[in-house]
């Protein structure tokens, strides 16, 4: 639970993009001196998207309201998170599932003790609290949030656009400072696919109040190698290194089978990696595969999954054998 305390900082220190991110500007990019509590931890090993990430950039510079879609884990709220890192900034994610309402936004009334006395009192929910501070709020899951939730973001979409809390007769002016992103696998239409269920369309009158909206798509295989090779120590090495890039190419053939429709269940980097931990755990590339991927997909599916195996590794599932590639 974030504390009912104000953030009194400001950005100061002028960075330069190129260096930390490898992306250059035509604008001016700040950040904080001092790291608080709510930065996120840097990944050293992070591979920023240049496109995506000069659309995150301008929404911290030029206070931009930013929305990113794309396919589950392509890394889109981590995206944030590890730019936010770099520019000590402050940030929040808030993932807008079915059970996050209303109330959970904006607060409701508490019975609190003061001075030995059970008082009512209304308790700011985490939306009045991050618009009146130096703040990154990033909404996931943006896509799937419930009517009542989506209406009271609407209210802040505009940059300067003040949080009207009626049943308390308040009106928030937002800080200079605060920032709004969000995540979402479809692009607001609703989905047509039937991968993300629980997903809507989103009202366009809201959609137009997205300044920016990016896609991140998965990164290519070598790229995707070398994130895998640098979270899995263990398989660091010449044997494991094969391993890896055999890996890969098959999330990369499930990832062009979902796109041309052959199945509906894609192998995502967070799986691949998954994948890698829990061979390095049971020693058998076969049974990992099946922990990690294979046994979530549709028994009708399988088969064309196993043959992506096949055409990945060189052997037929059922003859794949235990690898020992520890030092």
């Amino acid at each position: 639970m974030v504390k009912n305390n104000n953030i009194e900082m400001i950005p100061n220190k002028i960075i330069n993009p190129s260096e930390i991110f490898g992306v250059s500007c035509n604008f001016e990019v700040l950040s904080f001196e001092k790291k608080t509590e709510y930065v996120p931890e840097i990944d050293i090993s992070y591979k920023f998207d240049p496109n995506t990430t000069l659309a995150i950039l301008a929404g911290f510079a030029c206070n931009r309201r930013v929305l990113i879609q794309g396919y589950h884990g392509t890394g889109k709220s981590t995206h944030i998170e590890q730019v936010a890192a770099r520019l000590n900034w402050p940030c929040i994610r808030i993932n807008l599932d079915s059970h996050i309402s209303r109330i959970d936004l904006i607060g409701k009334d508490a019975i609190v003790l003061k001075d030995n006395k059970q008082i009512t009192e209304f308790q700011d929910g985490i939306l009045p609290w991050a618009y009146k501070n130096p703040i990154a709020l990033v909404f996931d899951e943006y896509d799937a949030g419930r009517p009542d939730v989506m209406f009271v973001i609407q209210r802040i979409l505009e940059t300067d656009g003040k949080l009207t809390l009626l049943d308390q007769s308040r009106v928030i002016k937002p800080n200079k400072y605060f920032r709004l992103f969000a995540t979402a696998n479809t692009v607001g239409l609703g989905d047509t696919s039937g991968l993300y269920h629980g997903t809507q369309q989103i009202n366009q009158g809201q959609m137009d109040r997205w300044n920016i909206v990016s896609t991140l798509n998965y990164l290519d295989n070598d790229q995707e190698c070398k994130i895998i090779l640098s979270k899995v120590k263990g398989l660091n090495n010449k044997e494991g290194k094969e391993i890896i890039k055999s890996m890969v190419a098959t999330a990369e053939l499930s990832r062009s089978g979902f796109i041309n429709g052959d199945i509906s269940t894609v192998m995502s980097p967070r799986t691949v990696l998954t994948w890698a931990e829990n061979y390095l755990l049971l020693n058998d590339i076969e049974y990992a595969f099946k922990l990690s991927f294979l046994n979530r997909c549709d028994e009708m599916e399988r088969s064309i999954i196993e043959e992506y195996f096949q055409r990945s590794f060189g052997i037929d599932i059922a003859d794949a054998k235990v690898v020992n590639v520890k030092e």
